[in-house]
């Protein structure tokens, strides 16, 4: 029998009215609009349905992507485009059940209230990998999420008590500017740089909270150089902007682990701030750790980008540039727990 060519109608049932708020979006970014212009589906909320009109093969798709959807405005989350745009990706890579359990995995609650989850597979790959292994090196373009998954997964080990302080560090090197000499004490002097770690860190637990945890020691910020001759026990340490340490201090921090810690090493390689000639040490990291026991090696890329949508442009636009006039530094298939195949 002929499949009926005319749209037929189709209801989800929602929970609440912050479920239907969270499908609405807001004036500039409405959800449903998103959702029709990708399926050609027509999606209208009556009161606490939402009714999708269309011919059965677009309703199929659309209803498909709505439930990939639900983890969040079931929740009563906001959704981004980014949402939308991972979950059609999923859906059309027949990665739906994967999808469907990463929304269901729920890394945190922001001070907002925000539920914090891994947005993207690789990012959940990401995740899993820091869970699991003593040291986690991360690479990949700004707005993956890189410093900041890291900072949830410190203050969760921290809050279960599995460590007994976060230890968060970075190379002092300027982006193309320099500074000149910054006034006060240590800890006045490395914030600039720290600024990120500091921002992920009052997300998670509040600036009135970071500061008691700062004031007793429980966290500790300091600079790379700081860390020599260290042993660095019960912690959760993170290597922020790893890309602009030399081979030299590379060794080092990682040479600083001691028992019962974890470290994790983020950082962006088309982003190298030292002077000419010489090499980044995380590069040379993700080369010479390859298949060592217990490190994970882990590559986001453009479609993991998680800020702004023009950011995943701007990163594929440079990426296509640097591809056609350089060759790759670090060779981008690690084969690693976190590597995900291209689908």
């Amino acid at each position: 029998m002929a499949e009926p060519k005319g749209p037929t109608s189709f209801a989800i049932p929602l929970p609440n009215p912050a479920a239907a708020l969270a499908l609405a979006g807001d004036a500039e970014s409405s959800t449903l609009h998103q959702l029709e212009a990708l399926t050609g589906a027509s999606l209208v909320l009556r009161g606490l349905d939402l009714v999708i009109q269309a011919p059965p093969s677009q309703m199929e798709r659309a209803a498909a992507l709505v439930e990939l959807l639900r983890p969040l405005w079931q929740e009563g989350q906001a959704i981004t485009q980014v949402d939308v745009r991972v979950a059609l990706q999923a859906l059309d890579t027949g990665r739906s059940a994967e999808h469907q359990q990463m929304g269901r995995q729920v890394l945190a609650r922001s001070q907002s209230g925000k539920l914090l989850r891994p947005r993207t597979l690789r990012q959940q790959s990401y995740v899993e990998a820091m869970e699991h292994h003593d040291l986690t090196i991360a690479l990949g373009p700004a707005g993956t999420g890189k410093t900041f998954l890291a900072a949830v997964q410190a203050v969760r080990m921290l809050t279960e008590r599995k460590v007994e302080r976060l230890v968060l560090t970075r190379p002092a090197v300027e982006a193309g500017e320099r500074l000149g000499f910054l006034p006060g004490d240590l800890q006045q002097k490395v914030d600039p740089y720290l600024r990120p770690l500091y921002d992920a860190l009052h997300a998670l637990l509040g600036a009135e909270r970071t500061g008691a945890l700062l004031e007793k020691g429980v966290i500790e910020v300091a600079p790379l150089a700081y860390m020599r001759g260290r042993t660095l026990a019960d912690a959760f340490v993170i290597l922020d902007e790893a890309q602009n340490t030399t081979t030299a201090q590379m060794r080092m921090v990682l040479t600083r682990l001691g028992e019962h810690s974890r470290m994790v090493v983020t950082g962006d390689p088309t982003q190298v701030d030292l002077p000419y000639g010489v090499k980044s040490g995380l590069q040379e990291a993700a080369q010479v750790l390859q298949g060592v026991e217990g490190v994970a090696i882990c590559e986001l890329t453009a479609a993991d980008v998680v800020r702004h949508p023009l950011v995943q442009r701007l990163v594929e636009a440079y990426a296509d540039r640097d591809a056609t006039k350089l060759a790759p530094a670090v060779k981008r298939q690690f084969g690693s727990p976190c590597s995900e195949p291209e689908p």
